[in-house]
């Protein structure tokens, strides 16, 4: 967005300069609005499981950021010479159920004929200014905590190439299709002020952007970051990786440094671009506990200590 119009309003409290995952604009001192869309193209072939999916992805920003989303309006592309009215209306109707899931009004939307299909969500929220989770926040000492293992789309490339097992391409679709809905508990009782949620950037990605706002580095131990399933390394090893997690590793080397012993298969996976991902938070290590019982209590998937931060470094992130 560099170089494009753009009028200064004190209320825009977080825009696009931050790489945060939606806009806060304040409209007075104790409600701010939260706002973001998302959408991409179909990752799994049950087209109700695709709406599910893309509704929670669009909506994890909001609760990425702290926010309870209010509104939500759907953005969909199709061909509809070569998708049905039901196939198109079951893409519509996962999407709605997961909307009314997290308590939010489905309120209206926008449709255009396109050559492939595409779906998701433009999501309003709400959050105190007070209590918003952004990039920025992050202080040294801080421990980092992850909510959903990692490996989506290195399954979903498996899936594809029809070497997936159906019990773990089930596993991996109702991960994708969970509610981020903790971001919006722990922020709302003042446990972290920074994080994110981790999806087509990868762990490393994501991070790089905290590390940057908030000028830290992080310190990861790469045997506390979960899979999802022990065979997503064998997948790699089979060739299984995204083009985009690829990309995403290429550009994580230039920021990170990895221990001279940590395998490919290990790096892969950190960059590896996730769908619906899970929450990336920052948390002050005397409230571990505290936040372990906020995250669980409001269907966290898994509660992962996997780093902690420090005053920076020549580079942002190391993995050990």
């Amino acid at each position: 967005m560099r170089g494009l119009s753009n009028i200064s309003d004190p209320n825009l409290l977080i825009g696009s300069a931050s790489s945060d995952d939606a806009a806060i604009y304040r409209i007075s001192d104790e409600i701010a609005l939260v706002q973001t869309l998302d959408f991409f193209t179909p990752i799994v072939d049950d087209p109700y499981l695709f709406g599910q999916i893309a509704a929670a992805n669009s909506l994890s920003d909001v609760y990425a950021m702290g926010g309870k989303p209010i509104t939500a309006m759907n953005i969909v592309a199709v061909p509809t010479d070569h998708l049905d009215l039901d196939t198109i209306n079951m893409i519509l109707r996962g999407g709605a159920d997961k909307v009314a899931e997290a308590e939010c009004s489905l309120s209206g939307g926008h449709t255009v004929q396109n050559p492939e299909p595409l779906y998701g969500l433009s999501v309003t929220g709400l959050v105190n200014p007070h209590r918003v989770i952004s990039n920025a926040g992050a202080q040294a000492g801080d421990h980092l905590l992850l909510t959903k293992p990692l490996g989506t789309g290195i399954i979903s490339t498996a899936i594809k190439r029809g070497i997936c097992s159906p019990e773990l391409e089930e596993r991996a679709s109702k991960q994708m299709a969970a509610l981020n809905t903790p971001g919006s508990a722990i922020a709302k009782v003042g446990l972290t002020k920074a994080g994110t949620d981790v999806t087509g950037f990868g762990l490393l990605g994501h991070l790089s952007h905290l590390c940057r706002e908030s000028g830290v580095t992080a310190h990861i131990d790469s045997a506390a970051v979960p899979a999802i399933d022990p065979n997503v390394l064998e997948f790699i090893r089979q060739g299984c990786v995204p083009g985009g997690s690829r990309e995403n590793l290429r550009l994580a080397k230039e920021f990170t440094t990895f221990a001279s012993n940590l395998t490919e298969e290990i790096q892969i996976l950190l960059a590896d671009a996730q769908t619906s991902g899970g929450l990336l938070i920052a948390v002050n290590q005397s409230d571990l506990n505290q936040a372990q019982d906020v995250l669980y209590a409001n269907g966290a998937n898994i509660f992962a200590e996997i780093g902690v931060l420090t005053s920076p470094t020549e580079k942002p992130i190391v993995v050990s």
